[in-house]
């Protein structure tokens, strides 16, 4: 390409945009949102899930569990980013968006109609991982493609503001489960029975004698969110069927420039390995987890650590996402302006400055009664080899000695403990509440009545103590923690400022992500942008991102803070913005995209 060619060229992509061209893009956008609807109606429903499909489990390790098959998909994003993203630099981003919804549209179908623990046994939740497997390959071949499409369409000085449509998705794609699943749930809740809960083909008692009752949403509801996307499968498709091939793509093609070895083009070589590298950890695993930190992992704190309805956390993160979602729009133009690299730094280290007294705050807020009880000192005095890491995702390891019983125990009630080692070998471990002591028990020594008894003894012991504490064991009993009985049940002063607290978590998530694709973009040249920019961004949120929820609460239940867990986020925030500031070019809202075309010919 000459230099008169490139000059023709900087001036064409300054244009404003054809109405073909914004078509082309919105449909892009459309059907990225149902592809994303698909991937994030696990980590929704994540608990219920877990209830499924990993009901042999203890119920801390059950909850790890269902988080790490939702992170399962995220794990081989990189894997995917690096088969399709060849695969868009060789034939083509056209063809490799239609074959990845395809994908991810099965799969997601496949799950609506998996039999349950109950009926296929281990054979359910390994057949599960491998449909969030397939969904995760899927996706990894998704965002390269739909971002730089939408980029090789944009006009040059609007990048950010065209590429943030591209962003918006995966929120949309969130919030669009968000609403199916209220209203499935409100529907089927509605209209039918509470079903008793079985294990074994058995149905679970409790202590009265009487069956345990779960909502018929929580039964099987939950599938029809999963089934119905078959429809979305369809429209997404006539959509993608009806995009044109990126021109710069074609141009290539036409001309014969396009790379025959794109991986090793893009990673064989230090030039080119030295971008992805620095792209990863001085932009990318900092996004990740400030993203998955405010929308996913704060839904799930609300629903498993500070016990809000599944109902209620649902509604108030959609009312999130709808007030928090231009930000994508309003930082991607910013961007366009300033630049992209001190808006997503800046996002991080707010983020590292403020998760810790945010969701201090969210529970102060959405349920004053722990909060209050928190205040309670509460201990466990062990001997430190009577304790274990109780993180089982085999589900092949029994934790029955009574340092174990008694953290599992205080987990499950989201107590905050601290651990006093010291107690001599064979002493029995010591929970105390306040000014009371309970002592524990060790179920491996123990059979039959015996252990009932002692079993019995030690929950109604506990239970006691914690409720003296104001631990609202019952949740019917609480009448402090947040409600909300139908969508619009919103105008309370608790419930609004819930919403507040969730929506700066997703502007902290529409800085960092709002303007990185057109960065990613402008920092790989046209024949190996995709396979370049998809590695490193996959890696990050697939592997920082999507382990945060599974790490993070295993962190927490280890250590015995509800907080303790987001060290993880704020780690590795602080550590983009230290590499990002170092060694992440600036200025490159200002660079033209095509300009090394002409070097590759």
């Amino acid at each position: 390409m000459s230099t008169t060619d490139q000059s023709n060229n900087v001036r064409e992509r300054s244009r404003p945009m054809t109405p073909e061209e914004k078509k082309v893009i919105m449909a892009s956008s459309a059907g990225t949102i149902f592809e994303w609807y698909d991937f994030y109606l696990y980590g929704a429903l994540a608990a219920i899930i877990g209830a499924q499909f990993f009901t042999a489990f203890p119920e801390n390790t059950r909850n790890v569990f269902a988080l790490l098959a939702f992170a399962a998909g995220f794990i081989v994003r990189p894997f995917g980013a690096l088969v399709f993203g060849m695969l868009g630099d060789m034939i083509g981003r056209k063809h490799t968006f239609l074959m990845t919804i395809v994908i991810m549209g099965v799969s997601t179908f496949l799950v609506g109609v998996l039999p349950n623990y109950e009926s296929w046994g281990v054979a359910a939740p390994i057949i599960l991982i491998l449909l969030r497997m397939a969904q995760g390959l899927a996706l990894g071949g998704e965002y390269g493609g739909a971002a730089i499409y939408v980029a090789e369409h944009a006009p040059a000085n609007q990048r950010g503001y065209f590429t943030a449509f591209i962003q918006t998705t995966a929120t949309l794609g969130l919030l669009l489960s968000l609403i199916v699943i209220l209203s499935v749930q409100g529907y089927v809740n509605g209209n039918y029975p509470d079903v008793p809960l079985m294990k074994d083909g058995v149905a679970v008692l409790m202590a009265d004698g009487n069956p345990t009752m779960v909502k018929a949403f929580n039964a099987w509801g939950w599938r029809v969110p999963f089934i119905g996307s078959i429809f979305l499968l369809a429209i997404s498709l006539y959509i993608r069927l009806q995009m044109n091939e990126s021109p710069a793509f074609k141009k290539m093609k036409e001309e014969g420039r396009t790379s025959k070895a794109p991986l090793s083009e893009a990673f064989g070589n230090w030039k080119n390995g030295k971008i992805a590298l620095i792209a990863l950890l001085g932009l990318v695993a900092g996004q990740a987890v400030v993203w998955y930190t405010g929308q996913f992992y704060a839904l799930f704190f609300m629903q498993n650590v500070i016990k809000i309805d599944s109902f209620t956390a649902n509604v108030m993160v959609a009312w999130s996402l709808i007030l928090g979602t231009g930000g994508f729009l309003f930082f991607g133009a910013l961007s366009d302006r300033i630049g992209r690299k001190p808006i997503i730094l800046a996002g991080c280290a707010l983020a590292a400055a403020t998760f810790l007294p945010v969701f201090n705050f969210l529970t102060e807020t959405a349920n004053p009664a722990i909060y209050q009880a928190h205040k309670t000192p509460v201990s466990v005095k062990v001997s430190a080899e009577d304790c274990s890491f109780q993180f089982n995702p085999t589900g092949t390891v029994k934790f029955t000695s009574s340092c174990d019983i008694a953290k599992a125990q205080l987990a499950r009630s989201s107590v905050n403990y601290t651990t006093e080692e010291g107690a001599s070998p064979g002493t029995l471990a010591m929970v105390k509440v306040g000014e009371t002591a309970i002592e524990s028990y060790d179920a491996g020594k123990l059979t039959g009545d015996d252990l009932k008894k002692a079993k019995a003894a030690f929950d109604s012991s506990l239970n006691a103590a914690l409720k003296q504490a104001g631990y609202p064991l019952v949740p019917a009993d609480n009448k402090t923690i947040a409600k909300a009985s139908s969508f619009m049940d919103i105008f309370t002063a608790q419930k609004i400022t819930i919403i507040v607290i969730l929506t700066y978590l997703v502007l902290l998530v529409t800085m960092v992500y709002g303007p990185i694709a057109a960065m990613l973009v402008e920092m790989f040249p046209t024949r190996i942008r995709y396979s370049g920019l998809s590695l490193p961004y996959h890696i990050g949120n697939g592997w920082f991102g999507g382990l945060m929820p599974a790490t993070a609460f295993a962190i927490s239940a280890q250590t015995g803070n509800i907080y303790s867990g987001l060290w993880y986020a704020i780690v590795i925030a602080v550590m983009t913005v230290v590499i990002g500031t170092l060694f992440v070019p600036g200025g490159t809202h200002k660079k033209d995209i095509f300009a090394g075309d002409r070097d590759a010919r």
